[in-house]
């Protein structure tokens, strides 16, 4: 017989008091919510706080559990249904959101030191990271390019020598074949012709002397101290021999004798490289600087004996070589820093279209850049309107040259070193515009540029090609806004791409497939990154035709920072 409901009640509703004291909801006792402090607190001397306490879903869901008012029973003895909260942690009913893949490679970090000393780049801890990334090399026989990077084969011990090059002993034969099969397929993009470094220097290096061994196996065990460190002490063994054996011969011959030799220039080719190889530091640009003077002085010295030969004969070619490859070295580096050019534009032939292997890029292409660069540094000193008309109408000028700019492969077709020249003009004309016109990240050409170049260097990464890529990585790099990072919609999945993602993951692969100091590149990078980041919530230094604070958006971030670096 059901039971009979009472018709009044006899006793008061009890209701939750919402202001009640933490001490009081602890004990589970009323509080009579009285200011400052309750009765009870006071009568025990409680200290009487109704501060708010947040309590989070997923903890009590971690630990099983209800939430709030959610309890685990009904009237009607049905079974309540899990907390939304573990549907979110461990079932797959609920897709929120799709986490992006982390990779090694991916954390830029800012740290105490990137806002106390704003014009210091960390190296060393880049240097870290992208070692973590190499793969180690034990046995080589070329390269095995695939998309996701450069893969080593696998094969039985080499041989300890070549017996081409009876020069070379028995104990270090290795790394003459090391820098034949791993260093010189790394200096080009052409995947059909070979590179100077081995069409050029080897056939001349079967007549030269111990010193250019030396400087070629010191050059092979640095690149192989990137992936085996015991390589390191070698390698600078090798170099004290080849810095042995060139002071001597500039002491002891005569200036005509040596400045007629192209051995010099091609040692002198080798221990620069080194130093790029090593850390990329201001020795380099030593070597440069000796090689400005000494071959100035040969150039004079053959202009007084008349000696100079219009053949292609093997000792012409190591020097042509040698020059440019210090010449290009010089163009593409300044271009960072904006200092003065140490080769000038007579080292190059403005009409010479035909790219070249090693530079990835037309002779032509690096008379633009070395006119940028002349150029930007004039910029400041303009004093009167006349003065910035004619600056604007030279500006101009280059960048119609580019626009209309068209680089031919040298025998035949070779859409990899095609599209390496193409990165490198499109970047060129993201630098004219940065550098000359005052543009920055948020200019709608800027971003457009910083589009093309990347999609290049997308489909590079794709095809396993990783060589000539660090000037127009670098570029593009520094011009990302910060705001607008992604880029576009891949396909058939509709992933969006995103910039710093895909710069990271070229460098990541340039560190293991090309003979660059990709550690420096990368610290600079992220350098400008945090100053861009830290700098959004602040006014923009410059007004819209970056003349205000007498810096463009290139001076202002890019070059204080990027003192001797290497990006040819």
């Amino acid at each position: 017989m059901p039971r009979k409901k009472p018709t009044e009640t006899t006793k008061p509703i009890k209701t939750r008091s919402r202001g009640s004291c933490k001490e009081c909801r602890t004990s589970r006792v009323r509080c009579d919510t009285k200011k400052p402090a309750c009765t009870r607190c006071c009568e025990r001397g409680l200290t009487c706080s109704t501060d708010l306490v947040l309590k989070w879903e997923s903890d009590f869901a971690s630990r099983g559990l209800a939430f709030g008012r959610a309890g685990v029973w009904r009237k009607d003895g049905s079974k309540l249904s899990p907390p939304a909260s573990s549907s979110i942690l461990g079932g797959d009913e609920h897709a929120w959101c799709v986490l992006p893949p982390i990779e090694r490679w991916g954390y830029v970090n800012s740290g105490v030191g990137s806002f106390e000393r704003p014009d210091w780049v960390d190296v060393v801890a880049c240097e870290d990271e992208v070692e973590g990334i190499l793969t180690p090399v034990s046995d080589y026989d070329g390269l095995n390019r695939e998309p996701q990077g450069a893969v080593f084969k696998r094969l039985p011990s080499p041989a300890p020598s070549l017996a081409l090059f009876p020069q070379v002993s028995e104990s270090s034969g290795h790394l003459f074949e090391y820098y034949v099969q791993q260093v010189c397929p790394r200096t080009t993009a052409s995947s059909k012709q070979p590179s100077p470094f081995a069409s050029i220097i080897l056939p001349f290096s079967l007549s030269a002397s111990s010193t250019l061994f030396s400087a070629i196996q010191a050059l092979g065990a640095c690149h192989r101290s990137r992936f085996d460190g015991s390589y390191r002490m070698v390698g600078l063994r090798h170099k004290a021999a080849a810095l042995k054996g060139l002071r001597q011969r500039l002491a002891t011959a005569s200036t005509a004798s040596w400045a007629t030799d192209p051995e010099l220039l091609a040692v002198m080719v080798m221990l620069c490289l080194y130093e790029i190889v090593d850390n990329c530091s201001q020795q380099w640009t030593v070597h440069l600087k000796g090689a400005k003077d000494f071959i100035r002085l040969r150039r004079r010295q053959q202009q007084q004996q008349k000696t100079l030969s219009k053949s292609h004969d093997a000792q012409d070619s190591v020097s042509t070589f040698a020059e440019r490859f210090f010449a290009f070295q010089d163009v593409m580096g300044r271009t960072a820093c904006g200092e003065k050019v140490l080769f000038g534009s007579d080292y190059w032939a403005e009409n010479e279209r035909t790219i070249d292997l090693w530079m990835g890029c037309s002779p032509e292409l690096a008379s633009i850049l070395s006119y940028i660069t002349e150029l930007s540094r004039t910029r400041r000193q303009l004093d009167s309107d006349s003065a910035r008309a004619q600056f604007s109408l030279r500006a101009a000028s280059l960048g119609t040259k580019l626009e209309t700019l068209v680089q031919e492969v040298p025998n035949g077709e070779d859409q990899t070193l095609q599209s390496a020249a193409e990165m490198k003009r499109l970047a060129a004309v993201l630098y004219l515009h940065c550098a000359l016109c005052g543009a920055s990240p948020t200019t709608p050409l800027v971003a457009s540029y910083v589009r093309r170049i990347l999609r290049l260097v997308s489909d590079l990464l794709d095809s396993g090609s990783f060589v000539s890529m660090t000037w127009p990585v670098f570029v593009a790099a520094v011009e990302l806004d910060p705001a607008q990072d992604e880029l576009w919609l891949e396909t058939p999945h509709h992933a969006a791409a995103y910039g710093r993602p895909l710069v990271l993951r070229a460098l990541a692969a340039m560190a293991e497939s090309s003979v660059s100091n990709v550690a420096r590149t990368r610290a600079v990078v992220a350098k400008v990154w945090q100053a861009r980041d830290g700098d959004m919530t602040k006014a923009p230094p410059l007004d819209a035709l970056g003349m205000s604070a007498n810096c463009n958006d290139w001076e202002w971030y890019v070059a204080p920072i990027s003192t001797a670096m290497s990006l040819a």
